[in-house]
């Protein structure tokens, strides 16, 4: 029998094909009898453990159920599904989860907090089509989205400033309905009381303080830390030289945009389809 000998340190994917097999092992069982135990094919189950295919959530958790691990397997997949996102991300959500205040600037589509999970799926099937990502990379961010969005209700909640250029309002996202149904999404976190959500028109021309994607947390502790990223990068700022002229900006960017009475007007119209 041909047994493929795994280097952990190699990848977080390696080291969570490894950590299965020694786990199946140290029962005696083998993959058929882990697969039955878990709902998956010996095929998959061995694909997983020499590092051919990507855990999921499910199977995480299926692993956990099944060799009786608490959530040894889920954690392990949390730094699987890190390893795939853009350099700098996964330390941000860390921080977003605890911040005390956090601002965003988006380009083009809703951000991923303020995302239905139709919506989501509808832009993740969208780059499972232009073969940029796999089914199951969709499936981890549709489910990130969804985790991300918790930090909205957590106690106390955050304070959440969002400014969305028009055209994330305006290009359309899958059919009809998936896009009502983010619009409404909107109006609702516009209701909120920790909530305030702007809109910068395309009118406002040179006037628009960034081009691209922004990120501001305030942390608990006061301090600052900055996210913005290009198609291939991301990048974490935590130095207040850095991050407090992209403060400015944003303020900048909050005075000249449409205040949350107008914005919420210019979605309404858009929901009836009347603009």
């Amino acid at each position: 029998m041909n047994r493929r000998e795994l280097d952990p340190d190699s990848s977080p994917q390696a080291a969570f094909g490894a950590r299965l097999r020694r786990a199946r092992e140290e029962r005696g069982w083998t993959q058929e009898k882990l697969a039955e135990e878990m709902g998956y094919s010996s095929t998959h189950i061995s694909s997983v453990e020499v590092g051919r295919k990507l855990p999921t959530l499910r199977l995480a958790r299926s692993a956990d159920a099944a060799l009786g691990t608490g959530d040894i397997f889920e954690r392990a997949w949390r730094k699987v599904r890190h390893a795939g996102l853009l350099e700098g991300f996964p330390q941000f959500i860390d921080h977003e989860a605890q911040a005390a205040e956090i601002r965003l600037y988006e380009v083009g589509v809703v951000p991923g907090l303020l995302q239905t999970p139709d919506y989501a799926a509808v832009l993740a099937q969208g780059a499972v089509r232009r073969g940029a990502i796999t089914d199951d990379q969709a499936e981890e961010r549709v489910t990130l989205v969804a985790e991300r969005q918790a930090t909205l209700v957590r106690t106390p909640a955050p304070l959440v400033f969002v400014v969305l250029d028009e055209s994330c309002l305006r290009r359309p996202v899958g059919e009809p309905a998936v896009m009502n149904g983010q619009l409404d999404r909107l109006l609702e976190f516009a209701e909120l009381p920790n909530t305030v959500l702007q809109v910068a028109p395309f009118a406002m021309g040179e006037r628009r303080s960034f081009d691209l994607p922004v990120y501001l947390l305030t942390l608990p502790d006061r301090s600052l830390v900055s996210y913005a990223e290009s198609a291939h990068r991301g990048h974490l700022e935590r130095e207040s030289a850095f991050v407090l002229p992209i403060l400015t900006a944003y303020h900048q960017l909050q005075a000249q945009a449409c205040s949350q009475a107008e914005s919420v007007a210019m979605i309404s119209q858009l929901r009836k389809g009347t603009s």
